[in-house]
């Protein structure tokens, strides 16, 4: 009942307008698709079923291979439901249509797949012609349908979602001839096929993988392409949406011509390695070998380069650059024969993870056990290339700064994952113990597995967190995602490597835990001038040393700026980590120094204002954080005021 090409043809012929094509069930939607262009303003209409000529072989590749683009380009797009009724009864009617919407034929053909995902509006309209809402207004119930992303939905590049989640948005889509199930997917993948129809559908669905292998690895990807090794690949924990990230890590590392690479940086246990992960799993078909490696350390970074040639050489055997290579003899020789390989004109697509990357050689740093990744990075201009750090200060790419969750729902999603407690969205006592841990992916995770096979309440974790943290995290189920290392332990690398570097800034990381995690700032720490501790009188001598010391601990991402605080009481402070100030406490402070207490209420005290300073109130708001810790600490007898009870 559709109005074919033929069938308008013959309607030009004004002597044949009553002819059997006005009275198809699919001139209807020509009819409307007429007077509702027309009512918008639109000069011309185009339909797929009557405006392609499918007895000429040219025109209808050309029409296949063009339709996508022809959709994204177009004004407007109307979708004329002919199985969804409106007749405008109020709020019954809207449930009755709306149930008939969930449930259109349209949702499930093919061919509507770019019709739905390509134009920029798309206008739903019932069998009487009446408007339901558009692509935007519906958008809920699409995504519901038809499983789409939001985002693709919103107009999203295609090339942002991964070829394994465009492919699944067909699945349950059928279309009447086989070969267009693959046919249909041109527009969705970016690539272009002749369609041969009577090849079959597997056939058609084989030519159309090849077409995107070519896309995304080029011409001559199968001499390069190297089945992933997920042995060598972390293992994955509970992951949630970090979208904005991957989307930018894409955006940075696909279709360029030549070398891409990204550093991904921030505090040890952010979800760097994780969010690598998930780019990879994602990504994994635009490339043709993915290698991860481990850059904690020279020993460990070589021998991640044999893996490499371990796996190219039982895939292609006969690779002239590695095969008369000693893969137990000199490493160096592996790791040079790996990089020439890389370095082949024509292997151009493949990503090399280097993980881990926490120890950098910086130019004036002379500490041997420090690693210069530039000796293991390939010398040609082609690759996509991911670091992971923990320092600020590696720049081998565009750097994207890795923070904590924002929103509480993704933490809770991560603490009910683990801990197999499902309908905590609106648990209180979940909420309050997510709030605590502050967005911090590998504690959410460490909380998770410790409440998976107890009874322990979260109201129970958190008091036992806040009341006996070491404790906790010591008896607290290793994470297989976070290798060997865990809440309490994943920091004290770092700190030792800081304090290698500047003790002043370890001591400053020390004396943090007796005050509040926000807002520590110079002009409160030089009243500590006076203390007997060398390290301490080096931090607090001028302004330049105290930036020196803080510098570096924002630079391993132990602390961080704090501009949003900025008061008009002074300059801007920093603040550390939740979970690091607990680690301070518990770890760095394991034993209370009475003397660092009583250091601390000093400062706070000596900054206390007269209020007949201009705006006194404003810098005792600031202090007040400070202020209540040290009441705290005098209430629970935790500092000797004796001589200072000023």
């Amino acid at each position: 009942e559709e109005v074919t090409f033929q069938d308008m043809e013959a309607n030009a012929d004004t002597s044949k307008t009553t002819s059997k094509t006005v009275s198809k069930a699919g001139w209807k939607k020509i009819q409307f698709c007429a007077d509702q262009a027309a009512a918008d303003g639109l000069q011309y209409f185009w339909i797929d079923t009557c405006c392609i000529d499918k007895r000429n072989a040219v025109e209808l590749d050309a029409a296949i291979n063009s339709m996508f683009r022809w959709y994204q380009n177009a004004a407007r797009c109307y979708v004329y439901l002919s199985d969804v009724s409106k007749s405008d009864n109020g709020a019954d009617d809207e449930r009755a249509w709306k149930e008939a919407f969930k449930s259109s034929r349209w949702f499930t053909r093919g061919w509507t797949l770019q019709e739905l995902i390509a134009p920029r509006l798309v206008d739903f309209f019932s069998l009487e012609g009446q408007r339901l809402g558009s692509k935007l207004t519906l958008e809920t119930e699409i995504h519901e349908i038809t499983g789409i992303a939001k985002n693709a939905l919103r107009g999203d590049a295609l090339s942002n979602f991964s070829i394994k989640e465009r492919r699944s948005w067909a699945e349950r889509r059928n279309t009447t001839i086989e070969e267009d199930g693959a046919y249909c997917l041109i527009g969705i993948f970016d690539v272009s096929m002749v369609p041969n129809y009577g090849e079959r559908r597997d056939q058609a669905f084989r030519r159309l993988e090849e077409e995107i292998h070519r896309l995304y690895k080029g011409m001559d990807f199968e001499q390069f392409a190297i089945p992933d090794n997920l042995a060598s690949f972390p293992e994955a924990a509970q992951f949630v949406a970090r979208e904005k990230e991957l989307s930018k890590m894409h955006e940075l590392l696909h279709g360029h011509s030549s070398r891409a690479a990204v550093v991904l940086y921030g505090l040890g246990g952010i979800g760097k390695t994780q969010l690598a992960i998930k780019y990879v799993t994602r990504h994994k078909e635009e490339h043709t070998a993915i290698f991860w490696l481990n850059a904690n350390d020279e020993d460990s970074l070589r021998l991640s380069f044999r893996n490499i040639a371990q796996q190219v050489l039982k895939h292609h055997p006969s690779t002239r650059v590695l095969s008369g290579v000693d893969l137990e003899g000199d490493l160096d020789r592996v790791v040079n024969a790996v990089k020439a390989w890389l370095d082949l004109q024509g292997n151009t697509r493949w990503l090399v993870v280097y993980d881990n990357y926490d120890n950098p050689r910086i130019s004036n740093n002379s500490d041997r056990s420090t690693v210069d990744v530039r000796q293991y990075l390939p010398e040609s201009d082609h690759g996509s290339i991911i670091i992971t750090t923990r320092s600020a200060r590696v720049t081998q790419g565009r750097r994207l700064r890795v923070q904590k969750l924002a929103g509480l729902e993704d933490g809770l999603k991560i603490l009910a994952n683990m801990s197999g407690r499902e309908g905590i969205e609106n648990d209180a006592d979940a909420k309050a113990l997510v709030s605590k841990l502050d967005g911090l992916p590998l504690a959410l995770s460490t909380a998770g597995a410790y409440l998976e096979h107890v009874t322990t309440s979260f109201a129970e974790y958190l008091r036992l967190y806040e009341e006996s943290w070491l404790k906790l995290q010591k008896t607290s189920p290793t994470l297989n995602s976070y290798e060997d290392r865990s809440l309490y332990t994943t920091w004290q690398v770092t700190y030792n490597r800081i304090r290698k570097q500047n003790a002043a800034s370890a001591q400053l990381l020390k004396l943090w835990a007796y005050f509040d995690k926000q807002d520590v700032w110079f002009g409160l720490l030089r009243h500590a001038r006076s203390a007997d501790d060398e390290w301490i009188q080096k931090l607090t001598n001028d302004e330049l040393s105290f930036n020196e010391a803080v510098r570096l601990l924002c630079e391993y991402g132990l602390a961080h700026a704090e501009p949003s605080l900025r008061q008009l009481s002074g300059s801007a402070g920093y603040g550390v980590h939740s979970c690091v100030h607990s680690w301070t406490v518990s770890v760095l402070n394991s034993e209370w120094d009475d003397g660092l207490t009583r250091l601390a209420l000093t400062c706070v005290a000596s900054e206390v204002p007269n209020t007949n300073t201009d705006k006194w109130w404003l810098l005792q708001r600031r202090l007040i954080q400070h202020v209540t810790r040290h009441a705290q600490f005098i209430t629970n007898g935790n500092v000797d005021v004796e001589g200072i009870e000023w």
